[in-house]
């Protein structure tokens, strides 16, 4: 049997999947403590629309008018230089020693353990790469945390490390751009005697400062797998809370983007809540805004419209300091945050955009894969309970090369095409699906689904596909398209991410407690738990294989949770030979097809980790645990390399009660320094490649 591990910052009040009330303060606004926004019913909801869009309507015409097991590893001090590691405890499900295993997942799983530190297998060795408050600009100072200033914060590393890639450096071997999005800010863990009701200015510039986007240059070690960052690199670049971006597609310069500061509805100041994303084929990155609703203060029914905007002070009473947060003063502002933010990171001149046609809700993140002639083809999915997951198809095709005509061309690629939102029908009989993750009796959760149009847009104009709303209102009120074309309700959409080798998508669904509750969406056989704390994976095959079909199939890949419930599934594989996982939220493939897993709220009362899959062959559905991270800290943005395994430690210590003065962790510089979130990069004692 599994030992019982203790519940870490659960008191009352926690997050239904295993969050600190905490996290969920600063991450998301406390969102699972609200009403839940989609409380349609996805059949005609022409008088909701219509009551929702009213005064959108009449601003529109206004302006046509002016125009780990034992033997598993932990470095608690990751700061030391390939420090060697330390017994982990515990035991757990996922048998089977290091030569065991699909190809890529020949480890020794981790056990799960509430240690407060980055626990590794045995034979790898783990360095942190770069933490909150780095200097990675030049004229940058060190990171004091006593004398922190926002124009020091604006050119370190930023707080709270998500989304990660890792793209080469043009003519600079063995070396690599580092893309990371920095999601939001836990004020109570950054700052001394901190007044969540009387901020000050400057704790909120530096807030402000350290959300956003970072690229920093990291060069590989002559020896090892390991990184190190190239401070001052002229690709090191900061983008913050009040850097330029600009608004593409069909809702840019539409009346519904323009505010005081911008009339012309075109020019964004700032980039927020930035959760995962994904890496083009053409050398750029994408950046999903997520949770943006928290920032904006004194909303109202009127100017929410189904995205949650609360109707009094916002949580980190940002509206004082600049009113564009308060949507009393500035009702557009809203509007022009929720998108997929395109950033070229090879260019530090360059203008990131925002593009509205691929939709604006809570982008968990965007993934990248081609159509058989070059278009692209774009999946994000909105991180919210009983909401939807989205395609796009471009409609033109990539250009190779790295001339400026390519790179301008190529940039535009996703401000043509037509957005999609999914809906899914299952083919077991409707009392088999009773609530409790019992399988069918055709021993699969599986079915059909469509993807259905909602906006389409060329060079020549946009076209809405939504009766009763404007391709402007489409790409602005995406929610509300969805609600009105019947899209199916998912247990919190998250990441998504298209298989290299088969071409099959995986879409990883957190959680969702409130799924058969009173006055809620019951249970599906695309979600089929009542109170689904622990979440599960969903594969998904595009029709005849064609990344822009309109018809899909799809099968749960995994119900996650402990392998000794019967309510847990791991695609048929024998479940005494799986790790438990809880909570799937960013995924990411290795190069043999694996499919690996990190995790956000563990509900069985282990630390957060990363988990790989076999996706194919014999052992289709083996999972092991690969790595556990720190008390309080989720896993984020996993890159799988053939030598090296990324992973950013998200809010480490992010424990309810906890403060700069009374830390919950230690990590990453031991006792006496303060928690801060950073990147940790992994790798095989004797070099050679991981899991193999």
């Amino acid at each position: 049997m599994r030992e019982s591990l203790p519940l870490i910052g659960t008191p009352s009040g926690t997050h239904p999947g295993g969050r600190s009330a905490m996290t969920c303060r600063f991450r998301c606004g406390d969102a699972c403590f609200h009403e839940v926004p989609n409380t349609s019913r996805n059949e005609y909801v022409g008088d909701v629309i219509a009551g929702a869009l009213s005064r959108r309507s009449m601003m529109r015409a206004a302006a046509m008018v002016t125009v780990a097991t034992a033997g598993a590893s932990a470095v608690t001090v990751a700061g030391a230089p390939e420090a060697r590691a330390v017994p982990g405890s515990g035991r757990g499900h996922g048998g089977g020693g290091a030569r065991d295993g699909a190809r890529g997942l020949r480890f020794t799983p981790v056990a799960p353990n509430t240690r407060d530190a980055v626990v590794v297998p045995e034979g790898y060795r783990q360095r942190v790469l770069i933490r909150w408050g780095e200097p990675i600009l030049r004229g940058a100072p060190e990171f004091d945390p006593e004398n922190q200033s926002a124009a020091a914060q604006a050119g370190q590393f930023g707080y709270n490390n998500d989304f990660l890639a890792l793209l080469p450096v043009r003519g600079e071997r063995g070396r690599w751009i580092l893309v990371a999005n920095h999601e939001y800010t836990d004020e109570a863990l950054m700052f001394r005697d901190y007044d969540a009701d009387a901020p000050t200015r400057e704790q909120v510039e530096i807030a402000w400062a350290a959300h956003g986007l970072a690229t920093v240059v990291v060069e590989e070690d002559r020896r090892g797998g390991g990184l190190s960052p190239v401070r001052r690199h002229r690709l090191n670049r900061r983008l913050t809370a009040t850097s330029e971006f600009r608004l593409t597609g069909p809702a840019a310069g539409s009346a519904l983007c323009r505010t005081s500061a911008d009339p012309s509805g075109e020019k964004v100041l700032g980039t927020l809540n930035n959760c995962s994303g994904g890496a083009t084929p053409w050398g750029t990155t994408l950046h999903g805004e997520e949770n943006f609703n928290q920032y904006f203060a004194n909303g109202s029914r009127e100017t929410d419209t189904r995205y949650g905007i609360g109707t009094g002070a916002g949580a980190r009473k940002w509206e004082r300091f600049d009113e564009r947060f308060d949507v009393s003063r500035e009702p557009n502002e809203p509007h022009r945050f929720g998108y997929v933010v395109e950033l070229d990171p090879h260019d530090p001149d360059s203008t990131p955009r925002k593009h509205t046609l691929l939709g604006r809700f809570k982008h968990e993140g965007a993934t990248v894969r081609l159509t058989g002639d070059g278009r692209p083809v774009v999946y994000s999915g909105d991180d919210e309970r009983f909401d939807y997951f989205y395609k796009f198809v471009g409609s033109e095709r990539m250009r190779r090369g790295d001339s400026r005509w390519a790179r301008e061309h190529n940039m535009s690629l996703l401000d043509e095409g037509t957005l999609y939102v999914a809906r899914l029908s299952g083919d077991s009989p409707e009392i088999e699906i009773d609530g409790s993750g019992t399988l069918p009796s055709d021993g699969e959760f599986d079915g059909d689904g469509e993807w259905i149009p909602l906006v389409t847009a060329s060079a020549s104009g946009a076209v809405s596909h939504v009766a009763g709303m404007t391709a402007e209102e489409v790409c602005v009120f995406t929610r509300l398209a969805g609600d009105k074309v019947g899209a199916t309700k998912m247990d919190r959409p998250e990441d998504i991410e298209p298989s290299p080798k088969t071409g099959k998508v995986y879409v990883a669904l957190t959680n969702n407690s409130q799924r058969g509750r009173t006055g809620q969406a019951g249970p599906d056989e695309a979600n089929p738990r009542v109170g689904n704390k622990h979440g599960h994976v969903l594969e998904l095959t595009e029709h005849r294989n064609r990344a822009d079909s309109t018809r899909f199939g799809w099968s749960l890949f995994l119900v996650a949770g402990d392998p000794e419930d019967p309510a847990t599934y791991f695609a048929g594989f024998p479940k005494d030979r799986v790790s438990p996982i809880s909570c799937p939220d960013n995924v990411a493939f290795d190069d043999h097809g694996n499919l690996w897993i990190s995790t956000d709220g563990n509900a069985l009362g282990g630390h957060d980790g990363l988990f790989g899959v076999a996706t194919r062959g014999d052992r289709r559905g083996e999972l092991k645990q690969f790595l556990t991270v720190p008390t309080g800290a989720e896993t984020c943005g996993p890159i799988i390399q053939d030598r090296r395994v990324l992973v950013a430690v998200q809010h480490p210590g992010e424990v309810d009660g906890a403060s700069v003065e009374n830390p919950a962790s230690s990590w990453p510089d031991g006792a006496g320094g303060l928690v801060r979130p950073a990147v940790v990069v992994v790798w095989r004692e004797d070099g050679r490649d991981i899991g193999a």
